[in-house]
Parts: structure tokens; C-alpha cells; sequence
């Protein structure tokens, strides 16, 4: 089987996480009682076991933003301990004046490789994470976000397709920092209006090299696996970014929620197949081992 790394999957503990262990409130992937509790990285280990994935990337689950250090200090300690994960994205407050006392507090632990702010704002308040559409551009944010080459950290850019134009000046501002377009521009479904607002969106994010985008969280707003769905991003995503632009994240245990990791690493490999045996080491492994660089 071909070896693959998992470029966004997620661990936690419950107690560290309001949004887990407060009043359910709505989120952007449905109702998620099934995941209020821990999800340690045994449980993933066991989740994808036989999978062909050696390596995999934690990202951010969005702790207390005042514990933005004790995230990545916790998921740290749990590859010292485990070997998994081998590389990280933490938080940092884009928002603030002046972010480096966060990221240098963050440069401190080896595994970090960059950071994601979610930027996304959509019409429906339910899928809304950014206080505007335009935070993408708020001059602040800008300033920050420049402030990665300093620490050869990269962005985990997340946007809606409406957003992406807004996102390209930002990515093409600053050529020497990789960005890293969380669920590949967050396709709702395959509607004709959805899928053309979405192709136009990743047109605009298309011309910039340092643009990478992440195969990841696809069942998000459709709350299923769903072959036809992953064929046309992966379709489409290769015609307009290549292969080696493209990597393979499993959004573990979000997807949990709906279908098992064989059934969809499964779904994704046979999307990638017909691409040829160079599109699945890009998308399964070279991508990701470029942009994040596993230990």
C-alpha cells in the first residue's frame, strides 16, 4: 500500500476545550456528540491502522486562546512520549499588534512548523469563524501574518470560496511563506453555483507557487463520505494546482463523525489512482513531507 502522511488530523483532551465541554452550541460540521469527549492519540493510532499512514500533522483545535503555548506544549509532550504526531501547527493570535512574543514562545518546541488562524466567513452564521469576510485583509493580520518569515513558519489559510480572491493578495504579499489551503477552499457540495464559485475562488489562489492545498475535511457540510465529492476536488484540484500542490488529510475524528479512516483514505486513493502512480507520492506523502517536514 502506498505510504502516505496525514497532513491535518486532530488529538484533545475534553478539558481543555470549551466548545466540548460547555453548552452544545452549533458547529460547522452538525451536531457532534459522539466526539464530546477525549480523543487521545491511541484512539487515532487504532482509527487508522492499516492505512499505509507513517507520518501525520497535528493542527490546532482551537484551545483557549490564552493557552495558545500549552496546546503545543501538551501535543509535544505526546509525541515524546508516543513518536506520533511528527510535526505541528499551533495558534497564534493574528489579530494583536504584535504577534512575535506569541510565535517566539511557540519557537521553542520543535515539532512547530506553522500556525492556522481560521479566517473563514460565510453568509450562513452557522459556518462563520472570522468576525467578518474581510478579516483576510485586516492590516493587522497582514503585518502578522509577514512576520512567518521571520520564524520559517507557514499559514494555514482557511477561506471560503467568496474569500479567496481577498486571500490571494494576502498569499501573493508574501512569496516566501508557504500557505496551506485548509479542506482545499471548503467546497460546500457539487451544485453547479457551488462548484463555479468554488473553481473561480481557487483561480484566484492558482498563480502562486507558495500556495499548497490540503485534501481534507471534505464531508464537512455534506456529513458523509462521498466519493463523487472527493473525485472532483481532486479533479479539478489537480488541473488547476498540480499534483504537487495537493496533500492528503484525514480531518481526524471530525470525519469520525461519519464514516471510518479505511473508508475514507480509501475514497481518496481511488480518486488519486487514475492520476497516475507520481500524483499519488505527491498527494500521499511529497507535499506534505515538503510543506511540513515530519521529523
Amino acid at each position: 500500500m502506498q505510504k502516505a502522511i496525514d497532513s491535518h488530523f486532530h488529538i484533545w483532551r475534553q478539558v481543555d476545550l470549551p466548545w466540548l465541554v460547555g453548552p452544545m452550541v452549533p458547529r460547522i460540521f452538525g451536531p457532534y456528540e459522539p466526539i464530546r469527549r477525549d480523543y487521545p492519540i491511541e484512539e487515532f493510532l487504532a482509527d487508522q491502522a492499516g492505512s499505509g499512514v507513517e507520518k501525520a500533522v497535528y493542527v490546532q483545535t482551537n484551545w483557549a486562546k490564552a493557552d495558545f503555548e500549552k496546546e503545543v506544549a501538551w501535543v509535544s509532550k505526546t509525541a515524546e512520549e508516543t513518536g506520533w504526531p511528527h510535526a505541528i501547527v499551533g495558534y497564534a493570535d493574528m489579530t494583536v499588534d504584535d504577534v512575535r512574543p506569541q510565535l517566539d514562545r511557540l519557537a521553542a518546541y520543535p515539532l512547530l512548523r506553522g500556525v492556522r488562524m481560521q479566517l473563514h466567513w460565510h453568509d450562513f452564521a452557522e459556518y462563520r469563524f472570522a468576525p467578518s469576510a474581510d478579516q483576510v485583509l485586516d492590516p493587522k493580520v497582514r503585518a502578522n501574518v509577514a512576520r512567518l518569515k521571520e520564524y520559517g513558519l507557514s499559514f494555514d489559510l482557511q477561506l471560503f470560496p467568496a474569500q479567496m480572491k481577498d486571500g490571494a493578495t494576502l498569499v501573493g504579499e508574501n512569496p516566501d511563506i508557504p500557505f496551506i489551503l485548509t479542506h482545499t477552499g471548503m467546497l460546500l457540495d457539487l451544485s453547479p453555483e457551488e462548484t463555479e464559485l468554488w473553481e473561480e475562488g481557487l483561480g484566484h489562489l492558482a498563480p502562486f507557487p507558495n500556495l499548497t492545498a490540503k485534501l481534507s475535511g471534505l464531508g464537512t457540510f455534506i456529513h458523509r463520505n462521498s466519493p463523487d465529492l472527493i473525485g472532483h476536488v481532486v479533479d479539478r484540484g489537480i488541473a488547476l494546482l498540480g499534483a504537487d500542490r495537493l496533500m492528503f488529510g484525514s480531518n481526524f475524528p471530525i470525519e469520525k463523525l461519519w464514516t471510518r479512516h479505511a473508508d475514507l483514505i480509501g475514497a481518496h486513493r481511488a480518486a488519486v489512482a487514475k492520476h497516475g502512480a507520481e500524483a499519488e507520492a505527491a498527494i500521499f506523502w511529497e507535499t506534505a513531507a515538503r510543506v511540513y517536514r515530519p521529523v
